[in-house]
């Protein structure tokens, strides 16, 4: 049972689209350390340094070392979203970046959660290209293993994940019952049990959600504010600091329902 954990990575890990009521966004990662807090009577320590619209170089050079540098017994990555919507991608960069992050952490005594993010694409415009990459993307991470101390948790390979109930109203970024969904693949690839009162198995039994159209009001909030921020060099991220920059004790009880 890991009882120290920290998650580096873009808008997927520091939770996005699962914004509380007092606008901290929650996420996956959370659920992930809840879950641990839940599974053992020891303190659990945890910390996120993600911050959104990171592309994985930059992730990795801001984030990587100061999580090795707190000794977590857990380090969680994932990267490489934000490049694959780039218009120009060098994949066999992204996997080394990937496989020189994972080699970084074992060899330092540390336990490798390297995970893929889930796949929105049948919800976004030109989501084929998207789709195209993230498949080569994840197949390339696949190659790399089995490896000693890495677990990996393919979440772009979960199809349930594709429905709509799962995503927020942006379509780019999971919703709580998304996150949830991705933190019970966590937790079940870790041999945790994933806490009941999340509802993950009750929700993935339901029928599924119906698409929605996207409308000229979507493509005013969400599309053309991203694309204003290619064009202008600008990130969503500029400005923001990690949410939980340092390990700390997780409070099972202060969890905020779904």
């Amino acid at each position: 049972m890991f009882t120290s954990y920290i998650a580096i990575g873009d808008s997927f890990t520091e939770g996005v689209g699962d914004e509380l009521p007092d606008g901290r966004a929650r996420g996956w990662a959370d659920f992930v350390a809840l879950g641990l807090a839940a599974a053992t009577p020891e303190p659990v320590r945890y910390a996120n340094l993600a911050i959104r619209g990171r592309k994985l170089a930059p992730l990795i050079a801001e984030q990587l070392q100061p999580a090795i540098d707190q000794r977590p017994q857990l380090v969680s990555l994932n990267g490489g979203g934000n490049d694959i919507m780039r218009p120009k991608i060098s994949m066999q960069s992204v996997v080394r970046m990937l496989d020189d992050a994972a080699t970084r952490v074992t060899d330092a005594g540390l336990h490798m959660l390297l995970l893929s993010g889930a796949n929105p694409t049948a919800h976004l415009p030109m989501g084929s290209v998207m789709r195209r990459r993230g498949d080569e993307l994840d197949a390339a991470v696949r190659a790399l293993l089995p490896r000693e101390n890495v677990t990996f948790v393919d979440n772009w390979a979960d199809e349930g994940l594709g429905d709509f109930r799962y995503w927020s109203v942006d379509r780019l970024h999971l919703n709580p019952l998304g996150h949830a969904r991705v933190a019970s693949n966590v937790l079940t690839a870790l041999g945790v049990p994933v806490p009941g009162e999340w509802g993950v198995e009750e929700v993935a039994a339901a029928p599924a959600g119906e698409k929605s159209r996207r409308t000229v009001d979507y493509y005013r909030k969400y599309v053309l504010p991203w694309i204003g921020r290619r064009l202008t060099g600008r990130s969503s991220g500029d400005g923001r600091t990690a949410k939980i920059a340092t390990l700390t004790v997780v409070d099972p009880s202060a969890a905020a329902p779904l």
